[in-house]
């Protein structure tokens, strides 16, 4: 029979966090957190698949993501430039390298997201 709760710590490395952001989200009522016999906080497993969202791999942790169709690509020698025009009232424009341009096949018109963490662009397809 499957686990339905996780303690707080593994909890969260499942949800690629640490445990005090565990413990602020339960604070701030993000996250459903009950509590065992010996009062510590467990996390139903329910809470965990919310949070990480649809099945698809590996997921990246980045919270900020701009979905949009890719506008422009211009290569320079290793380096590519992307262009992407966004949902929002924007446009995200990543530097990577030309090798991840032809491995995620970017050109205009394909839809891809722009990921945005701390101070690097990631774009995915």
């Amino acid at each position: 029979m499957p686990k339905k709760d996780l303690p707080a710590a593994q909890a969260a490395r499942a949800l690629g966090i640490s445990l005090d952001t565990l413990r602020r989200w339960d604070r701030e009522g993000k996250l459903r957190v009950e509590r065992d016999s010996a009062n510590r906080r467990v996390v139903p497993v329910s809470e965990i698949e919310r949070l990480r969202g649809p099945e698809g791999g590996d997921r990246l942790s980045a919270r900020n993501r701009f979905r949009g169709v890719v506008r422009a690509v211009e290569r320079d020698g290793l380096l590519a430039q992307v262009e992407i025009d966004v949902t929002e009232p924007a446009r995200v424009v990543a530097i990577v390298t030309a090798a991840s341009v032809d491995a995620l096949d970017l050109r205009p018109g394909v839809a891809a997201t722009a990921i945005v963490k701390s101070t690097s662009v990631m774009v995915e397809t």
